[in-house]
């Protein structure tokens, strides 16, 4: 009888350290995939900022329809899920990178502008983002 307790014992404590091992895998797989959406999150909001500056006329402090000359204020570079800027700011658009300050990876976005013509119809392309990820974020883009 005592040999069969052991072994029950034994194998009681090989199946609850799989299953914690388990439970951390999935904690982490969340915990990687929570911070992606929201450095999306971050990174949709200062493409709005983005936006309104490129719609606000010049004489306003704006970018009068471009994007050129485009920097990010003080309270946008940094949020508790990663820091971000602006590597390019065109006429045509404005790039944004985000990179974690949790986990290994960084998050890419490419704003452009549609540009219509008088009766409101695309002229060009109208594929307005672009995504790309790299680092850890690679699993679930």
């Amino acid at each position: 009888m005592g040999q069969q307790q052991l072994l029950l014992i034994i194998l009681g404590v090989i199946i609850v350290g799989i299953a914690i091992a388990v439970g951390l895998q999935l904690f982490q797989s969340g915990s990687v995939g929570a911070n992606q959406d929201a450095m999306i999150n971050d990174i949709m909001n200062i493409a709005a900022h983005a936006q309104q500056y490129m719609i606000r006329p010049g004489s306003m402090g704006g970018g009068g329809g471009s994007f050129t000359d485009y920097t990010l204020p003080g309270r946008l570079q940094s949020t508790g899920n990663g820091t971000y800027e602006v590597t390019s700011a065109t006429n045509e658009g404005v790039t944004i990178v985000g990179t974690s300050v949790i986990h290994d990876g960084t998050v890419t976005l490419n704003f452009t502008r549609i540009v219509v013509d008088g009766d409101g119809v695309p002229t060009g392309d109208t594929d307005v983002y672009s995504w790309s990820s790299t680092g850890v974020f690679d699993v679930g883009s």
